[in-house]
């Protein structure tokens, strides 16, 4: 399934603008074959937006998700995009995967809140592991810090995601994370890891960029660099079949000693 990660930041504040960046880059992705786009983290409204996330918040069947169903449905490919999810009273850090049929398959509400910012206007998930079947793939929804605490990304390889979808906003200087950790969780767990970042300055931070493809073999599969670009690349199940018979470490797990851990 080729997937084509969007690294943008979009137009903050602006949903209806980003909704217009979504559309473009969606032609564009299926034009280069592409089965599926993944957005950064709350690509719909802005990162750094202050309490204006409250305000642009969205239910997960609202207008927005009806107007990113039809883009999928037109373009004739999977979307899944970050957006302020609003739950009644309650504020959700998520995103959203809609099927090429326009379906709403999937929706992940952020684990683990990361900084002052997030903690101050989102209340934490508590479902660490969303999928759901595109093409014969499993995939997997997470955000951003979530993929930093390998307990999460190994909750996943247990439940058979194939291809773990992380919208980020990835800011300076934790560009590690892009460079290093993602394609060593990628390895770790035996997984495609599409992990897609913002770019750019937005209010008091700095997105990276590097937005990544990992594959199995904890290589880079596609590339971003620190501009806004559409990258594209191949999720591969014979690779990933291949790959999993080869490396033992999901076979060789004693998980009678990892109580303590927890």
């Amino acid at each position: 399934m080729r997937t084509a990660l969007l690294q943008s930041s979009g137009r903050p504040g602006s949903t209806a603008e980003n909704l217009k960046v979504l559309d473009e880059a969606a032609g564009r992705a299926a034009a280069a074959g592409a089965g599926l786009l993944v957005t950064a983290e709350l690509f719909l409204t802005g990162y750094a937006i202050g309490d204006d996330v409250a305000v642009l918040a969205e239910p997960a069947d609202g207008d927005s998700a009806d107007a990113v169903a039809e883009i999928a449905g037109r373009h004739g490919l999977a979307v899944a995009y970050g957006y302020p999810e609003r739950a009644g009273g309650t504020v959700f850090n998520s995103v959203q995967l809609i099927s090429a049929d326009g379906t709403r398959v999937a929706n992940y509400r952020k684990t683990h809140l990361f900084g002052c910012f997030e903690r101050d206007h989102f209340t934490p998930g508590e479902q660490p592991v969303v999928q759901a079947e595109l093409d014969g793939v499993t995939v997997g929804l997470m955000i951003c810090y979530d993929v930093e605490f390998p307990e999460n990304v190994r909750a996943h390889a247990l439940a058979g995601t194939d291809l773990l979808l992380v919208p980020t906003a990835q800011m300076h200087p934790f560009q590690f994370v892009a460079e290093s950790v993602v394609p060593v969780r990628a390895f770790e767990n035996q997984m495609y890891v599409a992990y897609v970042n913002r770019v750019g300055r937005e209010g008091e931070f700095e997105f990276v960029g590097l937005s990544v493809l990992a594959g199995p073999d904890g290589t880079a599969r596609a590339r971003a660099g620190r501009a806004e670009e559409l990258v594209l690349g191949d999720v591969d199940p014979v690779l990933l079949a291949a790959s999993r018979e080869a490396n033992p470490y999901l076979k060789d797990r004693r998980p009678g000693l990892y109580g303590p851990l927890v």
